[in-house]
C-alpha cells in the first residue's frame, strides 16, 4: 500500500467506497459496527470487562443484525438501500454459527452499509443509522 490514505487534516479517507466488493464493506462495516457498540456499552459506565462483552453480544451478533435491517430497510435512502441490498445479496463461503443462511446475509447488509457510510466519510449518517438500530422496540 502506498500514497495517502486517510487526510487528518479533512478527515476523509483516499478511497471511493464504490470501488470495494460488498464483502470487503462488510469487512470494515464490522468493525465499525463493533466500535459503536463497543462505545454504547461503555458508556454505561465502568463494569469488569467481562460484564462489557456480554452486553456487546447483545447487539453483534447475526440474529441481533438481522433484526436491525428490518428495523431500518424502510427508513434508508436509494443509495443506502442499494448498497444493503448488494450486501444481502453477496455470496459469502462463510456462515454464522448460531444463525439462519437469512439472517446472516441480512447481517452481512447491514455489516456492508456501516463500511460504505464510513469510508464514504458520512459519520453523521452513520450515527444516524446506528441510532434508528438500537432503538428500542414499543
Amino acid at each position: 500500500m502506498t500514497g495517502k490514505f486517510f487526510d487528518s487534516i479533512s478527515g476523509e479517507f483516499k478511497i471511493n467506497a464504490n470501488e470495494y466488493s460488498p464483502l470487503n464493506l462488510a469487512y470494515i462495516g464490522d468493525a465499525v459496527f463493533e466500535v459503536f457498540v463497543r462505545t454504547m456499552v461503555i458508556k454505561n459506565g465502568n463494569m469488569p470487562v467481562n460484564k462489557l462483552h456480554k452486553a456487546s453480544k447483545e447487539f453483534v451478533n447475526a440474529k441481533a443484525q438481522a433484526r436491525m435491517f428490518e428495523k431500518i430497510k424502510d427508513s434508508v435512502n436509494e443509495e443506502e438501500m442499494a448498497v444493503l441490498k448488494r450486501g444481502r445479496n453477496a455470496k459469502s463461503f462463510t456462515s454464522a454459527k448460531n444463525a439462519s443462511i437469512i439472517d446472516y446475509r441480512h447481517a452481512t447488509g447491514l455489516e456492508t452499509l456501516f463500511g460504505y457510510l464510513y469510508i464514504k466519510g458520512d459519520i453523521d449518517r452513520l450515527g444516524e443509522i446506528f441510532n434508528m438500530c438500537i432503538e428500542k422496540e414499543d
